[in-house]
């Protein structure tokens, strides 16, 4: 069984900065691509930042230049540094994983979800 379980939401001011991570466990064969999605009340799941096995990486247009995704393959985790930090941020952010499992499946696996709240 693999588990993706993301910490590091909170409430943060405008203009802040927070660092969520993601670690993956579980009977894991191998991890390929690694991504952030995020859904804002009202709004569909999007995608937010996404990082290949060879660690390449890219941004939605609304994250460029203050979102960064890293992963560390000896940990097994994703982490998603933002700064500058805006009120439509605010959503739940989930990590997402292509994942090889020891049961021989690879398939798309989901955290439960971290909040993200910018507001005064």
């Amino acid at each position: 069984q693999v588990q993706l379980v993301e910490s590091g939401g909170g409430l943060v001011q405008p203009g802040g900065s927070l660092t969520l991570s993601c670690a993956a466990s579980g009977s894991i064969r191998a991890i390929y691509a690694l991504a952030w999605y995020r859904q804002a009340p009202g709004k569909q799941r999007e995608l937010v930042a996404h990082i290949t096995n060879s660690g390449l990486t890219n941004y939605d247009d609304s994250v460029k230049d203050r979102f960064t995704a890293s992963r560390d393959y000896a940990k097994d985790s994703l982490y998603l540094q933002m700064n500058s930090l805006k009120p439509e941020d605010t959503a739940v952010y989930y990590c997402n994983g292509d994942i090889w499992a020891q049961d021989d499946i690879r398939r798309d696996y989901w955290g439960q979800g971290t909040l993200v709240t910018v507001s005064t």
